[in-house]
């Protein structure tokens, strides 16, 4: 089990930390006594959080804007973060993330599967490919790519959001194969409902933004919980963190029943769908 512990005074750059899970972990490792970098596009929002750092008298924290879409956003992200750590970052957080949901495969538009794997996944590959050499060179230190239960479970009427974090859980697996013989750590970060902005943000149908707002209130847990689980995970060297147990019941039964599991997923999509009320099934897309 290593030693080190990653989350204690970290010198750690967040993307999409100005709300939800990334806001939490920025405020998680600030009151560690870290030195906190929170990057999001909307700098406003990343403002915001290094004014709640402050607030709580923890840490450090500065907002850096960055649309991780853009590789030379992230690369400027990087050299920024350097000059004001005086060094290269400890901890990496990949969390930048967007929800899509509610349409069949075939009904969904190219340009929402275009907008979710150019945040979800190539937000994830451009922090891994501008900061993993950085980790690698310095032979220390960690990195969390957010995924989620989807890149497992494959839900019906999810196919881009699922798409998207099971690349994430890919791509986290081969880079932890990859620095297996460094001290680097990774960890890919695999939770179900966790109560964020994240369905209100994002573009899911009505359906299934009123089925997701459901199960959210009814199972969804604080983000503050979900942080403390993944970093309690990166300081043991866990490379997968399931903090929720209905995230480890999919995980085992889709690997020990795997066709039943399929199987059983579309006929809960079909009986929710049969049993909603007609209002509940028109097609909208949030602004």
């Amino acid at each position: 089990m290593p030693k080190t512990r990653l989350s204690r005074q970290a010198a750690a750059v967040i993307t999409g930390a100005g709300s939800g899970i990334g806001r939490a972990f920025a405020l998680e490792l600030a009151a560690r006594g870290g030195r906190v970098v929170c990057s999001d596009i909307d700098i406003g929002q990343a403002e915001a959080t290094v004014e709640l750092i402050e607030c709580a008298g923890h840490g450090k924290a500065r907002s850096i804007g960055c649309d991780v879409t853009r590789l030379e956003d992230v690369e400027r992200l990087a050299g920024a973060a350097e000059a004001w750590f005086g060094g290269p970052a400890d901890l990496v957080i990949n969390n930048a993330g967007v929800g899509a949901g509610g349409d069949r495969i075939g009904e969904l538009s190219m340009a929402d599967w275009q907008w979710v794997m150019d945040i979800n996944f190539w937000g994830v590959v451009h922090g891994c490919h501008v900061f993993a050499p950085r980790l690698r060179a310095a032979g220390r230190g960690g990195m969390i790519n957010v995924a989620s239960t989807a890149s497992f479970a494959a839900a019906p009427r999810m196919a881009v959001y699922n798409a998207s974090k099971a690349a994430v859980l890919a791509l986290t697996e081969t880079l932890a194969a990859e620095l297996a013989d460094t001290p680097v750590r990774v960890t890919a970060l695999c939770p179900t409902f966790v109560q964020t902005n994240i369905m209100r943000s994002g573009r899911i149908s009505a359906s299934s933004s009123k089925l997701a707002d459901n199960l959210m209130r009814w199972t969804g847990v604080p983000a503050e919980r979900v942080v403390q689980s993944a970093l309690a995970g990166l300081d043991r060297g866990q490379l997968y963190v399931l903090p929720q147990a209905d995230a480890r019941l999919v995980w085992r039964l889709k690997r020990l029943l795997p066709s039943s599991y399929t199987r059983g997923a579309g006929l809960l999509d079909r009986f929710a769908r049969r049993n909603a009320a007609p209002a509940d099934l028109a097609s909208t897309t949030p602004e």
